[in-house]
């Protein structure tokens, strides 16, 4: 009874949703899986908020390891371990040589605000709430060239950069930027030193959305947003050399692809 009831929570947690938000089991991608009423799920020794239906979604940062698992503890105190295999990914790497050191490190006057800023992006990122619409999957918040991909990175005088955790869409300033699913408002900055005008949108499940170097922020923290319906406008703010919309994705504090969760619209 135990092995029956086992395999049969390991089949039912990966069901994949048919339709909308899929599993993509790469790093930068995530799993969403599907277990019995009343199951309770564990990953990376914390428990993982299940939706009323039983779905729940598991997310995988840039340099994951291809093995993972976790845990489904049902309701009668059984436990069973599912494994998970993702599928390696290379990333786009250049080496630079020459590069004055003040455009590889940041004047120690400002190292401050960064740190500020960036506590207060993690912050944002911490809630976790219970929304289904992301379960649909997400739509494109503009559409233009591709001009960054996710996982990209730079070596600097032989010094590696941060990674590039977004995908860069090359629109004009003043594009209308759209909620791609709803969600609440959880950061909304105009004057970030990194990102500029900066929105960051809490869709549920602890996904969040990004939108980097706005010209305009039209929405308000706090306020709950409607898929499609606009948040502000690209922009050319924060260190950037031109106008486009930097998008991006987390699972808390990891950090998705946002070609993997995107709509093929």
């Amino acid at each position: 009874m135990r092995l029956f009831c086992s395999v049969l929570l390991v089949l039912l947690s990966g069901l994949a949703v048919a339709k909308g938000l899929e599993s993509r089991l790469t790093p930068g991608g995530l799993y969403v899986g599907k277990a019995p009423l009343g199951t309770r799920i564990f990953y990376d020794n914390k428990e993982v908020s299940v939706a009323p239906d039983g779905r729940f979604i598991i997310g995988f940062g840039r340099d994951a390891e291809l093995k993972q698992s976790y845990i489904l503890q049902f309701i009668n105190g059984e436990q069973a371990t599912v494994e998970l295999n993702l599928k390696a990914r290379e990333y786009d790497i250049q080496r630079l040589t020459g590069i004055a050191k003040k455009y590889v490190s940041p004047d120690g006057r400002v190292l401050n605000r960064i740190r500020q800023e960036a506590e207060a992006v993690r912050y944002a990122r911490m809630e976790d709430t219970q929304q289904s619409d992301l379960f649909n999957g997400f739509g494109w918040p503009v559409k233009g060239r591709i001009s960054g991909v996710y996982g990209s990175q730079r070596v600097y005088n032989g010094k590696p950069g941060r990674p590039h955790y977004g995908l860069d869409i090359a629109v004009s300033t003043g594009t209308p930027v759209k909620a791609p699913a709803d969600g609440i408002v959880r950061l909304a900055d105009s004057d970030l030193y990194y990102s500029g005008g900066t929105i960051i949108i809490d869709h549920g499940y602890g996904i969040f959305s990004s939108f980097l170097h706005l010209s305009k922020v039209t929405v308000n923290e706090g306020s709950q947003i409607k898929r499609g319906q606009q948040i502000g406008e690209v922009g050319a703010t924060g260190r950037v050399t031109g106008p486009h919309l930097d998008w991006r994705y987390n699972w808390f504090d990891k950090r998705l692809d946002p070609a993997l969760l995107t709509l093929g619209e």
